[in-house]
């Protein structure tokens, strides 16, 4: 879900004169249907820190371990992110928190228990997926978001919205995939196999409620209506600052605005097979960064079998999409887009950009390319957002900017550095692709108030660059 944390950047387009003749070539949903030529099919995850940097897997293995010790169990005031907090009948409960915005998100929670079940920590992933279960599933018949988690909920258990994000119930799903294959199904919630058809299931086939707010997540909590103020966070200390500097009151206040109905159906467009930004129907779009055709791959053979060949479909049909979202000069792409590629406006109304989310994106078509190899429009991609980025120092880049390259903010964040660092895995080798890998090696674990995203993006592109962050299927062993 779209964030506004703290970050900020700048930029230098580097037009490549092949971009268009390598984006018109369409990669068919027949190829999807093949294991490729990738780690799935080879069984070999490439370790880059090793191949390219001449280190070792023990000292790579070593940083990744040091990362997850230091995010999950240091310093709960400058360290951690990851937070026990009691049990139930289930067993241990715990969240990872946006600490700058003092919030629990599907996402982060999603990427938890994924980096917890790549690495074998079942304690921290049981107590994630309890915690989510418990306060983030909702259940009230009266919300249309039914059977969906609530995308951002306060440390206490208590909503702060009440609909979905789709790229939470994604990354649950697979992570919950991954455990059934590493440890088994056990009992109740941790059936994983079962709760990630469930979560798959209502993604694809929701049925298409509305109802006027205020909802509920559970059926005995009280209604949830949103503050005029937004929350305001003890953490949050560089925002403050900005809108001190600038004149603008802090918190924001956000305009008064009358209840209406909500419309909400699947997760998915099914007429295009892709993932929406949203499931409310009035949103438009999709989200380029949401798009996991590494994902959908493994959905297409594992899922609920009535759905399988529409993942192969949607394998495919986000191929392409990275293809057509990103710009030609500096590949680029938007935080939102409509379904055929086109930037959606940001909600200022200024025009669609390259932002927080968008980070992900080189990743997610680099990792498919690590584990797939079946669209060589990928090393194109890599190679022109790598060259883009680089030169413009790839210690000092922007995290944010126009499509065309133009900074909108001036700060370097360790978060899109780490995704960028991802794009080496489908980039041609050499000094471009070799120097973000440098670079993210001599990074610092992030800590303070920023630590949640670019932490969790930290964690998982070192994890994914060490040849650590793999498909877990007892089976192909």
């Amino acid at each position: 879900m779209s964030r506004a944390p703290l970050l900020l950047g700048g930029v230098i387009a580097i037009i490549l004169a092949w971009a268009g003749a390598v984006q018109a070539q369409p990669v068919s949903a027949a190829t999807a249907a093949t294991d490729g030529a990738g780690a799935y099919r080879s069984q070999r995850y490439r370790n880059l820190f090793a191949e390219r940097l001449g280190l070792s897997p023990q000292e790579t293995h070593a940083r990744i371990e040091r990362t997850f010790q230091q995010l999950f169990h240091g310093d709960g005031q400058e360290q951690r992110v990851y937070f026990e907090t009691g049990a139930n009948d289930n067993g241990p409960l715990a969240y990872i928190t946006d600490w700058a915005n003092n919030d629990v998100r599907t996402e982060g929670m999603s990427y938890g228990m994924m980096i917890a079940v790549q690495l074998g920590k079942k304690r921290e992933f049981d107590a994630l997926w309890n915690w989510s279960k418990t306060y983030m599933l909702t259940t009230d018949p009266a919300n249309p978001s039914r059977g969906y988690f609530a995308w951002s909920m306060s440390t206490d258990g208590t909503p702060r919205a009440t609909g979905a994000a789709p790229d939470g119930e994604e990354y649950y799903a697979m992570a919950l995939y991954f455990a059934a294959r590493r440890w088994g199904n056990g009992k109740g919630i941790y059936h994983y196999q079962k709760e990630a058809d469930t979560i798959l299931r209502g993604m694809r086939h929701h049925p298409v409620v509305t109802g006027t707010p205020p909802f509920r997540i559970h059926p005995n909590d009280p209604p949830f209506v949103e503050p005029d103020t937004p929350w305001p966070s003890p953490n949050n200390r560089h925002e403050q600052e900005l809108a001190q500097r600038a004149g603008k009151p802090w918190p924001l206040r956000r305009p008064h605005r009358e209840a209406r109905p909500v419309t909400v159906g699947p997760m998915v467009d099914e007429a295009h097979a892709m993932v929406r930004f949203v499931p409310e129907t009035f949103i438009p779009g999709t989200d380029p960064s949401y798009h996991l055709p590494a994902f959908y791959e493994l959905w297409a053979r594992w899922g609920p079998r009535e759905d399988r060949a529409f993942w192969a479909r949607a394998a495919a049909v986000s191929r392409d999409f990275f293809v057509k979202t990103a710009d030609p000069a500096t590949g680029l792409g938007p935080d939102r887009a409509d379904v055929d590629g086109t930037p959606l406006k940001n909600w200022d109304g200024s025009p669609g950009s390259f932002g927080y989310d968008s980070w992900r994106t080189i990743s997610n078509w680099s990792v498919d390319r690590n584990w797939w190899n079946k669209d060589p429009r990928q090393q194109a991609l890599s190679d022109r957002v790598q060259r883009f980025l680089s030169s413009q120092g790839v210690d000092r880049f922007a995290d944010r900017y126009t499509l065309d390259g133009k900074p909108l903010s001036d700060r370097h964040s360790t978060g899109m550095l780490a995704a960028a660092a991802v794009g080496s895995l489908a980039a041609t080798p050499g000094q471009v692709s070799d120097d973000f890998l440098r670079a993210l090696w001599d990074t610092p674990v992030p800590s303070g108030e920023q630590r949640y995203f670019d932490g969790m993006l930290y964690l998982m592109s070192t994890m994914h660059l060490g040849g650590e962050f793999r498909v877990i299927d007892a089976a192909r062993k």
